[in-house]
């Protein structure tokens, strides 16, 4: 009894200790980490763990408007090579949509239609979107508008040349670090930091601006702070009147935002939706900003964004991913573990996928091999090819 008495002490001391060195070396962070990730069993954050944070309610439209289901709705069978992939995978949503109706959907380990998951980076391409609303609207002057104009910690040397347009394309030449699965990784802070402006205000501008693209989520959090600061509004109601209620979402989405006390959103990841409101976003860029008649946003700010800003790096443009397969150009929103809406527009065909995990070559080449196999196994059940 002595001894589990004193061993309790020790690791009572041992924790208080622990943590008052956290506090000291400012990686307190880490207690949320292991609170909210690594004791439920998880690596990196997950589809649900939106719940364990702070969130605000981006709110469904007033007049919902349901995508109809086409023709040939659900007429066909999902291919062998895709069912093993999504049993590999875990997906929980796919979903076709053709001529703007569900060709086809299906949804698996207990998600529908309405469930909510985390969109984790497809958020980015809202933000750009966002962007492009702010220059619509007259608060931003252009793509070339430097950040500086907003964010007073990025006025000295090279930060003062770097512009709005620089964020949206991921050239900052900042020093963030995209490394998921470090639990010291600035990217790893960001998730769990309760003071998301002060760890982006801290960032330094290493590299010319504007210059090549580099992937950086810090890059999508710093323009958020930017259309907050230009527009004088939280981005969530940005996004819920310029876009949610706007393009008629049926369901009311969550956005993260790093503390109640801050309220900054999460701008590079974190909206939890579903497949089919997910999809609208690319539906409008498919249709170069009009929903129903009306210009939501600005069509020669779309053109721009799904063309690749710099000749070097053909797989980005302005908060998109974009991919050549054959003769097909997509442009995709793209997530972590493999949350995806592919647009191509040619074809008038949208593919929305949702799953827990993407394929395991991550991290050793620019398109993972589920990225392809989403696509053109999506082509054979349409009866069509990718040439």
């Amino acid at each position: 009894m002595k001894f589990i008495k004193k061993l309790f002490k020790f690791l009572i001391v041992f924790l208080a200790l622990v943590i008052a060195l956290l506090y000291i070396t400012d990686t307190d962070y880490l207690i949320k980490a292991v609170r909210t990730i690594y004791l439920k069993g998880h690596s990196t954050a997950y589809l649900e763990d939106y719940k364990e944070f702070d969130n605000q309610i981006i709110e469904a439209s007033s007049t919902p408007v349901s995508w109809p289901n086409h023709k040939d709705y659900n007429s066909v069978s999902v291919t062998p090579r895709l069912q093993k992939a999504n049993k590999d995978w875990e997906t929980i949503a796919y979903v076709i949509i053709k001529n703007d109706s569900i060709w086809f959907e299906k949804y698996y380990d207990g998600f529908g239609e309405a469930s909510k998951s985390n969109s984790f980076s497809m958020a980015k391409s809202y933000v750009s979107g966002l962007l492009g609303k702010a220059i619509m609207d007259g608060h931003i002057k252009s793509l070339n508008q430097p950040v500086c104009d907003f964010l007073p910690a990025f006025c000295d040397g090279r930060a003062a040349k770097m512009t709005v347009g620089d964020l949206s394309s991921m050239a900052s030449g900042t020093n963030w670090d995209e490394a998921y699965y470090s639990p010291l990784s600035i990217t790893t802070r960001a998730y769990f930091d309760d003071d998301l402006a002060k760890v982006m205000n801290g960032l330094k501008v290493v590299d010319e601006p504007g210059q090549a693209f580099k992937y950086a989520s810090g890059d999508t959090q710093m323009l958020a702070m930017v259309i907050e600061k230009a527009t004088g509004k939280k981005l969530y109601d940005y996004l819920e009147e310029s876009f949610w209620k706007p393009l008629g979402s049926e369901n009311e989405a969550l956005w993260q935002v790093d503390s109640e006390d801050h309220d900054l959103v999460k701008a590079y990841c974190c909206i939890a939706s579903n497949a089919k409101d997910f999809a609208r976003f690319g539906k409008l860029y498919k249709d170069h900003g009009k929903w129903q008649g009306k210009q939501l946003l600005d069509s020669s700010f779309i053109a721009t964004s799904v063309q690749p800003r710099f000749p070097e790096s053909p797989e980005y443009g302005y908060g998109w991913w974009l991919r050549n397969m054959g003769d097909k150009h997509f442009f995709m929103m793209r997530g972590h573990l493999g949350q995806y809406v592919f647009v191509e527009p040619d074809d008038n065909i949208i593919i929305v996928r949702l799953g827990h995990q993407k394929s395991p070559d991550i991290g050793t080449k620019t398109f993972t091999d589920d990225i392809s196999l989403y696509i053109e196994e999506g082509y054979k059940m349409l009866g069509q090819s990718i040439q």
